[in-house]
């Protein structure tokens, strides 16, 4: 039987874990899309990875209060391989669908990256803002649908020069840039990428591809340049495809 699960963050849950509250959208799905009334079972997750068996002690219109029966393994186990998906900034859809499937197949962060050919700009902050809060919302659907118990973080957009900085900056991890020209295979690479499957930075580009500057940047940094195959993808199924290659190569995808 498929689990009926719903999200909660820790700051909801009681000191010592015996309930829960969930918050008025999370309240209203429970009572008038699922119709479930007080005694009923569910199960709740709070995003970082832990996932609770409760019942439904008390059911109103804007929350409601759960008893925790016991903590229980998550439906789904998370990926050994902990990938942070960079993505140049897309249209609107593009990047969602990006935040969804990636939510999916395991991705541990999503990071918007403004590069010199994305396909769009960032008006403001608060344009940034209302951006990163949408596919925060879509990755936690997402986490809900495919049984994580583990939202990813959507960073804030940052720049191409910063992204390349912080995550050199990481020890032990991969750093891996997808582009259509100038890069070796992913066989090539494969060696790497099995000898040392922590933790994994992959970028991938808009649909206009890398200027040669941005490409000399992350060689001089220690990225790997990979281009995938002789066909030209769209930057969201490159995205995609570089999140299910990773995930065969050196995570849970077998």
């Amino acid at each position: 039987m498929t689990r009926r699960r719903f999200y909660a963050p820790v700051s909801a849950f009681a000191s010592d874990f015996a309930n829960v509250s969930l918050a008025q959208d999370e309240a209203r799905h429970l009572r008038e899309v699922l119709r479930l009334r007080i005694g009923d079972q569910v199960y709740v997750f709070d995003g970082k990875g832990k996932e609770f068996h409760c019942r439904i002690e008390e059911s109103r219109r804007d929350t409601a209060q759960l008893k925790v029966i016991a903590e229980i393994a998550p439906a789904r186990p998370e990926s050994p391989l902990a990938i942070t998906l960079a993505v140049a900034l897309l249209k609107g859809e593009k990047f969602d669908l990006v935040v969804q499937k990636a939510t999916e197949l395991g991705v541990v962060r999503v990071v918007p990256v403004v590069t010199k050919l994305a396909d769009i700009r960032l008006r403001d902050e608060s344009d940034a803002a209302k951006r990163v809060a949408r596919w925060g919302r879509i990755a936690l659907e997402a986490a809900k649908q495919s049984g994580r118990a583990v939202v990813p973080e959507v960073a804030a957009p940052v720049s191409f020069a910063s992204l390349i900085h912080e995550a050199g900056n990481e020890p032990g991890a991969s750093q891996l840039m997808f582009s259509e020209r100038d890069g070796q295979s992913l066989k090539d690479a494969m060696p790497m990428l099995t000898t040392n499957p922590g933790g994994m930075t992959a970028l991938v580009g808009s649909e206009g591809g890398w200027v040669d500057e941005e490409l000399e940047t992350a060689r001089l940094a220690g990225w790997t340049i990979i281009t995938l195959g002789g066909r030209t993808l769209r930057a969201e199924t490159a995205a995609i495809a570089v999140a299910v290659l990773l995930q065969h190569l050196a995570g849970d995808l077998v």
